[in-house]
C-alpha cells in the first residue's frame, strides 16, 4: 500500500455530486488506472469550497494520509467556486500557486483539472479562472487539463447539466469530464500504458 497514493482535493465535483452511480470523475479515471499501478486512492472534497479555502486546508489532510516510503501525488479538481464567490482571478492564480509550490516542495506530483461550465456561473469569470490556472501549471510544467472550452457548446454535457437544474453535472457530464482527463496526459503522468 506503500507505493503509489494519490491524493484528489477539491469542492463537490471532486466528491461526484449529482452522479446516479456515485462515481464521479475520478471514480471512473480510476476504473480506467491500471491496476498494476497498485495506488490507494482517496477523495477530500468540501462542498463549494473556493481555492483560496483550499489553500489554507489541504496540505494538513493531504499528510494524514500519505506515505511516508512511497510516490504521493496530487490531484486539484477545481470548480465554480471562486467565480460564485467573486473571486478574482488573481487571487485565484495565487491560491493555485501557493497549492503546487507547497505541493512540489514536498515532492509530491501534480495534476489539476480546471472548472467546467455551470450555467450558475458566468461563462467569462470560469474561462479567465481556467486561463489563470493554465497560466500558473505552465510555469511548473503541471499537468492541466482544460474542461471548460471543450464541453462549453457541448450538447450532451448542456443537457446533462440542465436536466438537473444546472448546479453539477450528472452521470454522462461526470463521464465527459474523466474522458477529458484520461485523453490530457493522464497515463503519460502516472507513467503507465494507457488501456486498449
Amino acid at each position: 500500500m506503500d507505493s503509489t497514493r494519490i491524493h484528489f482535493i477539491g469542492d463537490e465535483l471532486v466528491a461526484g455530486y449529482g452522479d446516479a452511480r456515485a462515481l464521479g470523475w475520478h471514480g471512473r479515471v480510476m476504473a480506467r488506472t491500471p491496476r498494476e499501478l497498485d495506488a490507494l486512492w482517496t477523495t477530500l472534497a468540501v462542498p463549494g469550497e473556493t481555492t483560496t479555502e483550499l489553500a489554507e486546508r489541504w496540505q494538513t489532510e493531504v499528510a494524514l494520509r500519505s506515505t511516508p516510503t512511497g510516490v504521493n501525488r496530487l490531484v486539484i479538481g477545481l470548480g465554480v467556486a471562486d467565480v460564485l464567490a467573486g473571486v478574482s482571478p488573481a487571487r485565484s492564480r495565487l491560491a493555485v500557486a501557493n497549492i503546487l509550490d507547497k505541493a512540489l516542495g514536498e515532492h509530491r506530483e501534480c495534476f489539476v483539472v480546471g472548472p467546467p461550465p455551470l450555467p450558475g456561473a458566468d461563462p467569462d469569470a470560469t474561462a479567465a479562472l481556467s486561463r489563470a490556472a493554465a497560466e500558473v501549471c505552465h510555469r511548473r510544467r503541471v499537468p492541466y487539463v482544460e474542461t471548460f472550452e471543450p464541453l462549453r457548446n457541448h450538447e450532451q454535457w448542456t443537457s446533462d447539466v440542465a436536466a438537473v437544474q444546472g448546479r453539477h453535472p450528472a452521470q454522462a457530464g461526470y463521464g465527459l469530464i474523466a474522458w477529458l482527463v484520461l485523453h490530457r496526459g493522464w497515463y503519460e503522468w502516472l507513467d503507465v500504458r494507457q488501456p486498449a
